[in-house]
């Protein structure tokens, strides 16, 4: 636990990835086996349940260090992290602890099903008898929410080095159900093993906004495009009569799309699809607020697989026949991809072809592009046609063209103070629209991006003078500024009070021109629903 303690400090108190890199690679040279696993684990979002609620943590940080609950709470307001603030208000301890990584997340894996008084006693013991960091990184390990700068694809350069294993190798050892507790280091990494194979998926190949115009990538007849489909980015395959769905996110989801399992029989073992989750009610293609229906449910139920139904919208091949392809050209696979939809005939099967289009020429391609809303789609990928499938995000082959997102003026209603470097601030913002027939300001979306630190240090000065009223950690304002709010996608929502749903709202710009009068209405932004 010391170690891997000295080895967060290390990353967090540095941006640069070549220190990282070069941290991350001394530890997993010279960690125990299980500390490793479990460090791998940590940094791959493969974390434990949390066996205490934060509410409990908060109460019995403020007794332990003899303070009242209400000053505990300013102080998380303030620094912005749990575990930061623990470690800040209780006492400080010289002492360390000998204890491996792996005997403290066993002892927090046993933790959950012990009563809470018996929760406080390990909780006070450890908090008292742990330096710093030591006490920082075990309370992060108890949130649950263990996240500092490093990417998987940055952990996995540090375990190449450390163990000459390949990159992309590496990556794929990592990718799959494994759980920490259970597998060795040796298992996970070091060995191969033919049974492993069977369920596993292939890292994902993930594209690049384009930067410039689209005519800087060279001649059209290179390239091929697609609609961008916005629904879960999925690997679908089938070996051994069996099907497995895994996300982008490296969740297994089969159970999740129980419609795929007709795939089973017309699509041949030995095969593994790249493509998109989209949803499919009435026989067109939703929005991704018909997805979210399903995203997250326990159970699917037969309703709901009515009401709901979604469809494979299938871009690439990666495995045909047992053999790895992904070295193929884009243009090859797609052949087979295009051959394999014929032979399936998948009438009456979830599985649909997106189709690749090509031009005479870049204007066409943008053309092509301003319709994508139409289709559903959030614009166009442009892929390279002799491009293989690569590992992770790269430059070069595969850029993504999105349309320009839709706009909307609305009106600063709300703030709450911000994370990290921005929790002595106010910096996210809740936004409304007027309802004409009520002469109110009614809230739609929530966003913390897209000013510039001088602008956000302003508007943090500006609120704290201008509170109406106050509701923990937010704040009423006086309506008074008006902002640009961009986002990618809209649809109707019973869930939200404005009665329409947004995807990823941001802040475009501070719109110091207009007064509030001048707002759009809640019926201008539904006129904006497809």
């Amino acid at each position: 636990m010391k170690a891997f303690a000295e080895l967060i400090k290390t990353l967090d108190s540095t941006n640069k990835t070549s220190l990282k890199v070069e941290a991350l690679t001394e530890y997993f040279r010279k960690a125990p086996p299980k500390d490793k696993v479990w460090t791998i684990a940590i940094l791959s979002h493969r974390r434990p349940p949390r066996p205490v609620n934060t509410t409990l943590m908060r109460e019995w940080a403020s007794q332990l260090a003899g303070i009242p609950l209400w000053l505990f709470e300013e102080s998380y307001h303030i620094v912005g992290d749990l575990a930061e603030t623990i470690a800040l208000v209780i006492p400080r301890s010289e002492k360390s602890t000998e204890k491996s990584l792996n005997q403290f997340l066993q002892e927090i894996i046993d933790l959950k099903k012990k009563p809470d008084e018996e929760k406080k006693e390990y909780l006070f013991e450890n908090w008292l008898n742990l330096n710093y960091y030591e006490r920082f990184v075990f309370t992060k390990l108890i949130t649950g929410s263990f996240r500092i700068g490093v990417s998987q694809k940055l952990m996995t350069r540090a375990l190449s080095r450390a163990t000459d294993i390949d990159e992309d190798i590496l990556a794929y050892k990592m990718m799959g159900n494994w759980d920490p507790s259970k597998i060795s280091f040796n298992k996970l990494i070091l060995e191969e093993h033919e049974e492993d194979f069977l369920s596993k998926p292939y890292p994902f190949y993930l594209a690049y906004a384009i930067e410039d115009e689209p005519a800087s990538l060279g001649d059209v007849a290179e390239w091929r495009a697609e609609h961008k489909w916005d629904g879960i980015r999925a690997q679908v395959i089938i070996r051994n009569d069996e099907l497995f769905v895994w996300s982008r996110g490296e969740e297994l989801v089969t159970d999740k799309y129980p419609e795929f399992e007709d795939f089973v029989g017309p699509i041949p073992n030995g095969t593994v699809l790249d493509g998109e989750i989209l949803p499919f009610p009435k026989g067109k293609i939703g929005t991704f607020q018909d997805l979210q229906t399903r995203i997250g449910r326990k159970n699917i139920t037969n309703k709901l697989l009515e009401k709901t139904p979604v469809i494979l919208k299938v871009y690439d091949i990666l495995e045909w026949d047992g053999n790895d392809i992904r070295d193929m050209a884009f243009g090859k696979r797609r052949e087979i991809l295009e051959r394999l939809y014929t032979e399936v005939s998948p009438e009456g099967i979830p599985l649909h072809l997106s189709e690749t289009i090509s031009f005479k020429n870049w204007e066409e391609a943008a053309a092509e592009r301003e319709n994508a809303r139409e289709v559903m789609s959030e614009g166009l990928m442009l892929k390279r046609l002799d491009s293989p499938y690569l590992v992770g995000r790269k430059k070069g082959d595969w850029w993504k063209w999105k349309v320009e997102p839709l706009t909307i003026d609305a009106v600063l209603t709300y703030a709450m103070r911000g994370h990290g470097r921005r929790s002595n601030l106010f910096t996210d913002y809740t936004f409304g629209l007027w309802d004409e027939e009520k002469e109110e300001l009614v809230t739609f979306a929530k966003a913390y991006s897209g000013l510039t630190d001088k602008e956000f240090r302003q508007l943090d000065a500006w609120i704290k003078r201008n509170t109406l009223e106050r509701f923990g950690p937010v704040r009423s304002v006086t309506p008074h500024h008006v902002f640009e709010i961009a986002f990618e996608g809209i649809a109707e929502s019973k869930r939200h009070k404005s009665g329409v749903a947004t995807r990823f709202p941001r802040i475009l710009r501070w719109r110091t021109d207009k007064k509030i009068e001048e707002a759009n209405t809640l019926e201008d932004l539904k006129a904006l629903i497809p």
